[in-house]
Protein backbone atom coordinates (compact mmCIF):
# COMPACT_ATOMS: atom_id res chain seq x y z
CA UNK A 1 0.00 0.00 0.00
CA UNK A 2 2.67 1.95 1.30
CA UNK A 3 4.75 1.66 -2.31
CA UNK A 4 1.02 2.44 -4.07
CA UNK A 5 0.72 5.51 -2.48
CA UNK A 6 4.01 6.63 -3.25
CA UNK A 7 3.65 6.00 -7.04
CA UNK A 8 0.37 7.86 -6.92
CA UNK A 9 2.14 10.74 -5.69
CA UNK A 10 4.94 10.76 -7.93
CA UNK A 11 1.83 10.45 -10.72
CA UNK A 12 0.59 13.39 -9.44
CA UNK A 13 3.11 15.50 -8.68
CA UNK A 14 4.67 14.69 -12.90
CA UNK A 15 1.07 15.37 -14.00
CA UNK A 16 1.58 18.82 -12.23
CA UNK A 17 4.71 19.84 -13.46
CA UNK A 18 3.71 18.69 -17.34
CA UNK A 19 2.78 21.73 -19.30
CA UNK A 20 -0.51 23.18 -19.48
CA UNK A 21 -3.46 22.45 -22.26
CA UNK A 22 -4.22 25.95 -23.09
CA UNK A 23 -7.32 27.63 -23.92
CA UNK A 24 -5.74 28.06 -27.01
CA UNK A 25 -2.65 27.58 -28.57
CA UNK A 26 -0.62 30.78 -28.46
CA UNK A 27 2.22 29.65 -30.97
CA UNK A 28 5.56 28.56 -29.90
CA UNK A 29 8.14 30.94 -27.30
CA UNK A 30 9.69 33.88 -29.27
CA UNK A 31 11.15 36.09 -27.14
CA UNK A 32 11.42 39.75 -27.54
CA UNK A 33 14.92 41.43 -28.61
CA UNK A 34 16.41 42.91 -25.28
CA UNK A 35 16.28 46.50 -26.98
CA UNK A 36 12.56 45.87 -27.49
CA UNK A 37 11.86 45.11 -24.03
CA UNK A 38 13.26 48.25 -22.91
CA UNK A 39 11.54 50.72 -25.64
CA UNK A 40 7.96 48.85 -24.51
CA UNK A 41 8.58 49.23 -21.15
CA UNK A 42 9.78 52.97 -21.94
CA UNK A 43 6.81 54.31 -24.04
CA UNK A 44 4.44 52.71 -22.03
CA UNK A 45 6.16 55.49 -19.00
CA UNK A 46 6.66 52.07 -16.87
CA UNK A 47 7.93 53.11 -13.31
CA UNK A 48 8.04 52.12 -9.51
CA UNK A 49 4.20 52.87 -9.03
CA UNK A 50 3.33 50.06 -11.52
CA UNK A 51 2.39 46.47 -11.60
CA UNK A 52 3.15 44.37 -14.77
CA UNK A 53 1.38 41.70 -15.88
CA UNK A 54 3.46 39.72 -18.99
CA UNK A 55 1.08 37.47 -21.08
CA UNK A 56 3.39 34.79 -22.16
CA UNK A 57 6.36 35.79 -20.17
CA UNK A 58 8.71 33.03 -21.60
CA UNK A 59 12.11 33.43 -19.68
CA UNK A 60 11.18 36.86 -18.08
CA UNK A 61 12.68 39.05 -19.42
CA UNK A 62 9.95 41.74 -19.35
CA UNK A 63 8.99 41.31 -15.91
CA UNK A 64 12.68 41.47 -14.73
CA UNK A 65 13.57 44.37 -16.83
CA UNK A 66 10.71 46.05 -15.69
CA UNK A 67 11.96 45.35 -12.07
CA UNK A 68 15.71 45.84 -12.15
CA UNK A 69 15.57 48.99 -14.73
CA UNK A 70 12.46 50.56 -13.95
CA UNK A 71 11.76 49.60 -10.14
CA UNK A 72 7.91 48.03 -11.12
CA UNK A 73 6.35 44.80 -9.64
CA UNK A 74 4.65 42.31 -10.91
CA UNK A 75 4.04 38.92 -12.51
CA UNK A 76 4.70 36.67 -15.61
CA UNK A 77 2.78 33.47 -16.90
CA UNK A 78 3.43 30.76 -19.09
CA UNK A 79 2.32 27.23 -20.31
CA UNK A 80 5.78 26.08 -20.01
CA UNK A 81 7.21 24.63 -16.64
CA UNK A 82 10.89 24.49 -17.78
CA UNK A 83 10.38 28.80 -18.91
CA UNK A 84 8.65 29.38 -15.70
CA UNK A 85 10.99 27.39 -13.41
CA UNK A 86 14.06 28.98 -15.37
CA UNK A 87 12.17 32.89 -15.01
CA UNK A 88 11.84 32.00 -11.39
CA UNK A 89 15.59 31.33 -10.89
CA UNK A 90 16.34 34.38 -12.47
CA UNK A 91 14.41 36.77 -10.19
CA UNK A 92 16.10 35.10 -7.23
CA UNK A 93 19.83 35.34 -8.71
CA UNK A 94 19.01 38.76 -10.34
CA UNK A 95 17.53 39.97 -7.00
CA UNK A 96 14.28 41.09 -7.42
CA UNK A 97 11.99 38.18 -6.20
CA UNK A 98 10.11 40.42 -3.29
CA UNK A 99 8.78 42.02 -6.18
CA UNK A 100 8.16 39.47 -9.24
CA UNK A 101 7.15 35.80 -9.81
CA UNK A 102 6.42 33.86 -12.80
CA UNK A 103 3.40 31.13 -12.31
CA UNK A 104 2.17 28.28 -14.96
CA UNK A 105 -0.69 29.33 -16.16
CA UNK A 106 -3.06 30.05 -19.32
CA UNK A 107 -2.90 33.25 -20.15
CA UNK A 108 -6.51 33.38 -21.06
CA UNK A 109 -7.78 32.38 -17.52
CA UNK A 110 -5.20 35.05 -15.49
CA UNK A 111 -7.16 37.35 -13.27
CA UNK A 112 -5.39 40.67 -14.58
CA UNK A 113 -7.54 43.41 -12.69
CA UNK A 114 -4.23 44.01 -10.94
CA UNK A 115 -2.49 45.19 -13.51
CA UNK A 116 -1.70 49.09 -14.63
CA UNK A 117 0.41 47.69 -17.09
CA UNK A 118 -0.18 44.70 -19.24
CA UNK A 119 2.30 43.59 -22.04
CA UNK A 120 2.78 40.61 -24.55
CA UNK A 121 3.70 39.43 -28.10
CA UNK A 122 1.67 36.83 -28.88
CA UNK A 123 0.67 35.76 -32.34
CA UNK A 124 -2.44 38.12 -33.84
CA UNK A 125 -5.47 36.20 -33.21
CA UNK A 126 -4.29 35.31 -29.62
CA UNK A 127 -3.94 39.11 -29.14
CA UNK A 128 -7.26 40.11 -30.76
CA UNK A 129 -8.87 37.13 -28.28
CA UNK A 130 -8.06 38.71 -25.63
CA UNK A 131 -9.87 42.54 -25.98
CA UNK A 132 -13.02 41.60 -24.60
CA UNK A 133 -10.75 40.13 -21.52
CA UNK A 134 -9.01 43.69 -21.14
CA UNK A 135 -11.83 45.28 -21.32
CA UNK A 136 -14.41 43.18 -19.10
CA UNK A 137 -11.09 43.23 -16.28
CA UNK A 138 -8.74 46.18 -16.28
CA UNK A 139 -8.99 49.82 -14.51
CA UNK A 140 -9.33 52.43 -17.37
CA UNK A 141 -5.75 54.45 -17.56
CA UNK A 142 -4.10 50.91 -17.31
CA UNK A 143 -1.45 50.77 -20.53
CA UNK A 144 -0.92 47.87 -22.55
CA UNK A 145 1.89 47.34 -24.72
CA UNK A 146 1.90 44.64 -27.65
CA UNK A 147 4.88 44.04 -29.70
CA UNK A 148 4.27 43.65 -33.32
CA UNK A 149 0.68 43.12 -34.01
CA UNK A 150 -2.18 45.44 -33.19
CA UNK A 151 -5.61 45.21 -31.35
CA UNK A 152 -7.71 45.70 -34.23
CA UNK A 153 -10.14 48.31 -33.87
CA UNK A 154 -8.41 50.07 -30.65
CA UNK A 155 -6.94 53.30 -31.55
CA UNK A 156 -3.13 53.15 -29.92
CA UNK A 157 -2.40 56.16 -28.24
CA UNK A 158 1.37 55.44 -29.40
CA UNK A 159 2.75 53.64 -32.46
CA UNK A 160 5.91 53.11 -33.01
CA UNK A 161 8.10 51.40 -35.98
CA UNK A 162 11.59 50.40 -36.04
CA UNK A 163 14.33 48.43 -37.74
CA UNK A 164 16.18 45.86 -35.47
CA UNK A 165 18.51 43.58 -37.15
CA UNK A 166 17.97 41.51 -34.01
CA UNK A 167 14.53 40.55 -35.47
CA UNK A 168 15.41 38.63 -38.51
CA UNK A 169 15.97 35.79 -36.89
CA UNK A 170 12.89 35.87 -35.03
CA UNK A 171 10.27 36.79 -38.46
CA UNK A 172 12.66 37.23 -41.32
CA UNK A 173 12.48 40.97 -41.49
CA UNK A 174 13.96 43.92 -39.27
CA UNK A 175 10.69 45.13 -38.94
CA UNK A 176 9.57 45.96 -35.20
CA UNK A 177 6.20 47.66 -34.55
CA UNK A 178 5.64 48.26 -31.00
CA UNK A 179 1.69 49.52 -29.99
CA UNK A 180 0.77 51.62 -26.93
CA UNK A 181 -2.94 51.26 -25.66
CA UNK A 182 -4.86 52.93 -22.71
CA UNK A 183 -7.85 51.48 -21.31
CA UNK A 184 -11.28 53.84 -21.83
CA UNK A 185 -13.40 54.80 -19.48
CA UNK A 186 -16.75 53.37 -20.86
CA UNK A 187 -19.13 56.44 -21.51
CA UNK A 188 -21.11 55.66 -23.87
CA UNK A 189 -25.26 56.43 -22.63
CA UNK A 190 -27.04 59.39 -21.79
CA UNK A 191 -26.15 61.88 -19.59
CA UNK A 192 -27.28 64.35 -16.53
CA UNK A 193 -25.44 67.39 -16.99
CA UNK A 194 -24.82 70.79 -14.88
CA UNK A 195 -23.21 73.11 -17.22
CA UNK A 196 -21.68 76.34 -15.95
CA UNK A 197 -23.59 79.68 -15.97
CA UNK A 198 -22.26 80.94 -19.12
CA UNK A 199 -23.39 78.05 -21.09
CA UNK A 200 -26.21 76.48 -19.37
CA UNK A 201 -28.16 77.43 -15.83
CA UNK A 202 -30.88 74.48 -17.10
CA UNK A 203 -29.73 70.86 -16.60
CA UNK A 204 -28.43 69.59 -20.04
CA UNK A 205 -28.18 65.89 -21.38
CA UNK A 206 -24.83 65.25 -22.58
CA UNK A 207 -25.12 61.71 -25.55
CA UNK A 208 -21.97 59.99 -25.96
CA UNK A 209 -21.32 56.91 -28.63
CA UNK A 210 -17.97 55.59 -28.06
CA UNK A 211 -16.77 53.49 -31.43
CA UNK A 212 -13.43 51.52 -31.79
CA UNK A 213 -13.09 51.60 -28.02
CA UNK A 214 -11.29 54.81 -27.66
CA UNK A 215 -13.18 56.95 -30.60
CA UNK A 216 -16.16 58.74 -28.88
CA UNK A 217 -18.31 61.78 -30.38
CA UNK A 218 -21.74 62.78 -28.93
CA UNK A 219 -23.41 66.01 -29.02
CA UNK A 220 -25.30 68.79 -25.69
CA UNK A 221 -28.80 69.13 -25.65
CA UNK A 222 -29.29 73.21 -25.03
CA UNK A 223 -32.35 74.90 -24.56
CA UNK A 224 -34.45 72.48 -27.29
CA UNK A 225 -31.49 71.86 -29.64
CA UNK A 226 -28.53 69.67 -29.79
CA UNK A 227 -25.05 71.36 -30.26
CA UNK A 228 -22.64 68.78 -31.66
CA UNK A 229 -19.39 68.06 -29.25
CA UNK A 230 -16.58 68.79 -31.25
CA UNK A 231 -12.49 67.22 -30.70
CA UNK A 232 -13.61 64.82 -28.12
CA UNK A 233 -10.57 62.53 -26.61
CA UNK A 234 -10.84 59.75 -23.96
CA UNK A 235 -7.64 58.83 -22.59
CA UNK A 236 -8.24 56.25 -19.80
CA UNK A 237 -10.66 57.90 -17.59
CA UNK A 238 -9.76 61.81 -18.71
CA UNK A 239 -11.99 63.21 -21.55
CA UNK A 240 -12.05 66.44 -23.41
CA UNK A 241 -14.32 68.36 -25.89
CA UNK A 242 -15.64 71.29 -26.95
CA UNK A 243 -18.68 72.58 -27.90
CA UNK A 244 -19.34 73.64 -31.86
CA UNK A 245 -20.17 77.42 -32.13
CA UNK A 246 -18.85 77.77 -28.18
CA UNK A 247 -15.02 79.36 -26.48
CA UNK A 248 -13.39 77.18 -24.13
CA UNK A 249 -13.03 73.45 -23.38
CA UNK A 250 -14.07 70.85 -21.53
CA UNK A 251 -12.28 68.48 -19.44
CA UNK A 252 -13.36 65.42 -16.82
CA UNK A 253 -12.27 62.70 -15.06
CA UNK A 254 -15.07 59.98 -15.63
CA UNK A 255 -15.47 57.14 -12.35
CA UNK A 256 -18.59 55.26 -11.19
CA UNK A 257 -21.04 56.77 -13.56
CA UNK A 258 -20.22 60.16 -12.97
CA UNK A 259 -17.79 62.74 -14.66
CA UNK A 260 -16.33 65.61 -12.90
CA UNK A 261 -14.36 68.29 -14.36
CA UNK A 262 -13.86 72.12 -14.96
CA UNK A 263 -14.87 74.70 -18.16
CA UNK A 264 -11.67 76.46 -19.30
CA UNK A 265 -13.42 79.84 -20.95
CA UNK A 266 -9.74 81.12 -21.56
CA UNK A 267 -10.51 84.30 -18.76
CA UNK A 268 -11.52 81.91 -16.10
CA UNK A 269 -12.07 77.70 -15.28
CA UNK A 270 -15.60 76.91 -13.65
CA UNK A 271 -16.97 73.40 -12.63
CA UNK A 272 -19.01 71.14 -14.40
CA UNK A 273 -20.41 67.76 -13.77
CA UNK A 274 -22.66 64.77 -15.30
CA UNK A 275 -24.16 61.84 -14.32
CA UNK A 276 -25.09 58.39 -16.31
CA UNK A 277 -28.76 58.07 -16.78
CA UNK A 278 -30.17 54.32 -15.46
Amino acid sequence: MKRLATLLAMTASAALAADLKPTKDAGPYVPSPQSVVSDMLRYADVGANDFLIDLGSGDGRIVLTAAKVFGARGFGVDIKEDLVKRANEAAHNEGVAERVKFVKQDLFETDVSQATVVTMYLLPDTVNMLKDKFLRELKPGTRIVSHDYPLTGWIPDKYVQMDLEDKVQISGVTTTLIYLYIVPAKVAGRWEARMPPAISKQPASLTLKQQQVTRVSGSLRLDGRDVPLEEVKLRGDQITFRLAGHKGGFSGVVKDGAIEGTFDSGNNRTPWSASLRG
